[in-house]
């Protein structure tokens, strides 16, 4: 389905039209008020929007893609999908990927976040078993269209579609043989694309993954949908199995830096580093034993992970509360997981409140480990405004205090926000779908916040959106849209720009 001259043409007309409806109707005064532009910040910063290969390609049995555990995990769970919808479609990028690239280039976003489908190219899991040319040729396809529209791909290798046969050969990421398959995978894309690509990100949320997948009882139930069986999962470990696939997880990573580091990244003159999320945990009252429980729970989802890259361990307080569950890395492995990065990658939310637990009781689990109660509100006062996803509040002063903790307590190091964004749920007409102020707002004051930090000496670099349109979200399926550009999956799927993505492109033009 590419996209012709024409009908490019076409659309950028419409898109016009479009601006100046939305400028009659009060946007032009939405943009005005924001103040911050593209000369806010500096020349080389990117503005940008993500995608995932699972949420958007689509094409599941086309171009010799072989199963994910998200193929899987759909079918066999479809009651765990809230509309019972699968990825097996996404949002059809695999064909529209050139239409989409247009699109990107006439919000005049200069950034593009994409992940290389580990089964797409590799459809038994494994280097030995053969490379697909089919899926090679199509990344080829889709950064050449990238670069030759001025927009720079930062390519994540990981975002959670693990080879279905890798998770029935040996469990996956439960075995420490997932580390050789993936570095060998990793290896690939660096001889295949890095030529041409310079920002690497190994994983895409390695907490999401592990907890989701084999805790779920903060994330939910996500693939490969192991967790104990108080949780309404089939099998699994929620005690140990989350540290044990984080374990590996970081070992992945480590070995794919060091990789990337002693023999491409001479020649091919790029980047690498991770993505991790979290939300900011801000303490339910003034009590010491709260502002405690905040800096723990905060440790359990975000410093399980950056600690280790920076300063080589876990924190000490995963330590003590964990005790022999949490695995422990060897002299070699804990110098080569220091400093594996050159820059960060942060997905940023939403923020929650922490309050000490006395005494734990019942199921032990990874989550239960940090000792601390999550909310979202206190005394019927939530922590922001509300969004389309219950879980998700605006709350930007969280991403200001998350940024200026990590250069504070992680070396200021070099930051891309790799995600951010708001979810709505809109299942009525395109011209409803298209009408976004609190996405506009949610955008401005992250903005407003991002701008902040960055006067007090953060080094970020760079603003990717989730998402760049609507897709499949997950467990949520295609309840919730995030999507700066409209996907009608009733027809044809085709895209129609928000109000949020049109002002971007004002912003942007400034």
């Amino acid at each position: 389905m590419a996209t012709t001259k024409v009908s490019i043409i076409i659309r950028a007309t419409l898109l016009v039209l479009f601006c100046s409806l939305f400028a009659e109707k009060g946007l032009a005064i939405v943009v005005e008020s924001a103040r911050l532009n593209r000369s806010s910040f500096p020349p080389d910063f990117i503005f940008g929007a993500a995608s995932s290969a699972y949420q958007y390609e689509g094409a599941a049995k086309e171009g010799g893609r072989g199963p994910s555990i998200w193929d899987t995990y759909t079918k066999r769970f479809p009651e765990k999908i809230t509309d019972r919808s699968t990825g097996e479609n996404g949002n059809n990028f695999y064909h529209m990927y050139k239409e989409d690239v247009q699109m990107l280039k006439y919000l005049g976003l200069n950034g593009f976040r994409l992940s290389i489908s580990w089964s797409r190219v590799l459809p038994h899991g494994k280097l030995s078993k053969g490379v697909n040319k089919e899926g090679i040729a199509f990344y080829n396809k889709v950064i050449n269209e990238l670069l030759a529209n001025g927009i720079i791909p930062f390519v994540t290798i990981f975002h959670w579609d693990l080879p279905q046969a890798l998770e029935d050969e040996y469990r996956g990421f439960l075995s420490p043989l997932v580390v050789n398959d993936f570095k060998d995978f990793a290896d690939l894309c660096f001889k295949e694309f890095g030529d041409r690509v310079k920002y690497w990100i190994t994983l895409n949320e390695p907490f999401t993954f592990s907890n989701g997948g084999y805790d779920g009882s903060f994330i939910g139930n996500e693939a490969p949908g192991r967790c104990s069986a108080w949780a309404n999962c089939p099998e699994g470990d929620s005690a140990r199995e989350p540290y044990i696939v984080a374990h590996h997880l970081l070992l992945c990573h480590a070995e794919s830096v060091k990789l990337y580091r002693e023999k491409y990244q001479a020649t091919q003159k790029g980047e690498i580093g991770t993505t991790l999320v979290t939300h900011w945990i801000v303490p339910y009252s003034k009590s010491s034993l709260d502002v405690r429980a905040a800096r723990r729970a905060l440790s359990f989802i975000y410093g399980w992970f950056i600690n280790p890259i920076v300063y080589g361990d876990y924190p000490k307080i995963m330590h003590s509360l964990v005790g022999d569950r949490l695995p422990k890395f060897t002299e070699e492995q804990s110098a080569m997981l220091k400093g594996s990065y050159d820059f960060l990658g942060l997905n940023y939310y939403t923020g929650n409140y922490a309050a000490h637990i006395v005494s734990r009781s019942g199921n032990i689990t990874s989550t239960s480990d940090n000792r601390a109660r999550l909310s979202t509100e206190i005394n019927g006062v939530p922590i922001g405004d509300p969004t389309g996803v219950s879980m998700f509040y605006v709350y930007p002063q969280g991403l200001h205090d998350l940024l200026v903790y990590t250069k504070e307590k992680y070396n200021n190091p070099k930051i891309y926000i790799t995600e951010t964004g708001m979810g709505d749920v809109n299942n009525g007409t395109v011209e409803d779908g298209i009408k976004d102020p609190q996405r506009i707002d949610f955008y401005n004051r992250h903005l407003h916040a991002v701008r902040q930090a960055m006067d007090k000496g953060v080094n970020v670099k760079g603003f990717i959106a989730w998402s760049y349109l609507d897709n499949f979200e997950w467990g949520s399926g295609y309840f919730y849209r995030f999507g700066l550009c409209y996907v009608d999956f009733k027809n044809g799927y085709k895209r129609t720009p928000k109000q949020s993505a049109l002002w971007f492109r004002e912003s942007l033009r400034k």
